[in-house]
């Protein structure tokens, strides 16, 4: 009996630290599906650079930007950014579509290497659709609620959305 809950405690253990691993143009593909997916690797100038930070009030870790496009039938349908930043001591790899006028679409949790528990819920996550950077103010515990238990996920994720559409923004604004 104390082998079984013992194996069972170490089982829990290695659960409760257990990641989602999906690559961007495999949740592409499911969120928009029969879609073609192009990548665009962009260096910033330091006065793009420095005007993301300005909007986002977040700084950028790089000038090198990788962008997916993604276009269905010839027509632009989204732009998609994955980002990579820290949470509290490892990292978490998050997707952010945004639509051609600029909203926020999908945001997708592709890696996470902190405890299961500190894991945003799918339901959180969809708060941020339709988001867009100059008609809706996205503030942890003002515009987006905060996740108990699991503030610094939270911060990491509404910080970096308003980081990807400051980016959108410089970068695409006005294109189709």
């Amino acid at each position: 009996m104390m082998r079984l809950l013992l194996s069972f405690l170490i089982f829990s253990f290695f659960l409760s630290y257990a990641r989602e691993i999906k690559k961007p143009e495999q949740a592409l593909s499911q969120i928009y599906p029969g879609s073609q997916i192009e990548v665009r690797n962009i260096t910033l100038s330091r006065e793009q650079t420095e005007e993301v930070q300005r909007i986002s009030g977040v700084k950028m870790e790089s000038r090198l930007a990788s962008w997916y496009l993604v276009r269905k039938d010839g027509r632009l349908v989204a732009y998609a950014y994955v980002d990579v930043h820290r949470v509290r001591t490892h990292p978490e790899v998050v997707l952010y579509t945004i639509t051609p006028d600029g909203r926020l679409d999908v945001v997708e949790v592709l890696a996470f290497y902190e405890p299961l528990e500190y894991m945003p819920e799918e339901q959180w996550l969809k708060l941020f659709a339709g988001k867009h950077l100059s008609k809706d103010p996205i503030r942890l515990r003002r515009d987006i609620p905060n996740i108990s238990g699991a503030t610094l996920t939270a911060r990491a994720i509404t910080d970096n959305a308003r980081k990807v559409l400051a980016l959108w923004q410089v970068l695409f604004s006005g294109q189709k």
